[in-house]
């Protein structure tokens, strides 16, 4: 059974010292950061299952960090920690896509009970995909290699693979020209051109048959087609 990740996201260091030894004395995983933008990029680096996120973080605010999640991960699950009254962070956080919340001080049955619930009814992480089967023909994503229905084949480059692992592993979601560029490209938007984008869509449709085998939706970003 593959064991599952959690990131803690937490600034004060006795609290994280504690939720970080009793997940791991679960079994656990677990990636910690004491800042909001620290623990945005672990985040949005993938390969977990759930985010344990305070809310009042330096750097980045927490409900920041909880949007830019949602933003580019809807399917990560997290749990907002908020201080005891503060229930219009609670509400706050839900309202933003939060799976749950506990409220500080809390013990560490209480934190794993919250953290199980969480993870029973979440998807788990999904596998790596190998294979993509196209109206116009099968890709082999570890060989980096198409093979069309008319007989012809094609080679993809590391990039043109990795762009269409993403696209797969989102579904039918719609996928920025600035997600891809961050997790795929790992460059900040800001930082480079999204013609970069555009032209590596551009090269995969050629290869792969056509528009309708990778959708463009305007103003918006691509998916897959079917």
């Amino acid at each position: 059974m593959t064991t599952r990740v959690i990131l803690v996201i937490e600034d004060d260091l006795s609290i994280r010292r504690g939720m970080v030894a009793a997940l791991r004395y679960a079994s656990y995983e677990v990636r910690e950061a004491a800042d909001g933008a620290t623990g945005t990029d672990l985040a949005l680096a993938g390969d977990l299952d759930l985010v344990l996120l305070d809310l009042v973080l330096p750097r980045r605010d927490g409900l920041e960090v909880l949007r830019r999640i949602r933003r580019e991960d809807p399917a990560l699950p997290v749990i907002v920690v908020t201080a005891r009254g503060a229930e219009e962070e609670r509400v706050r956080g839900l309202e933003l896509g939060a799976d749950d919340y506990v409220v500080k001080p809390f013990g560490a049955r209480e934190l794993l009970a919250r953290v199980e619930a969480v993870l029973r009814r979440s998807p788990g992480r999904p596998q790596p995909v190998r294979h993509l089967q196209l109206a116009t023909g099968e890709v082999d994503l570890d060989s980096c290699r198409m093979r069309r229905t008319d007989g012809g084949c094609e080679d993809l480059s590391k990039l043109e693979v990795d762009v269409l692992r993403y696209l797969a592993k989102s579904g039918d979601r719609i996928v920025s020209r600035d997600e891809l560029l961050a997790r795929v490209w790992q460059q900040k938007p800001h930082l480079i051109a999204t013609r970069s984008v555009d032209m590596t869509i551009a090269r995969l449709r050629k290869k792969l048959g056509g528009r309708d085998v990778l959708v463009t939706v305007r103003g918006k970003g691509y998916r897959l087609g079917p």
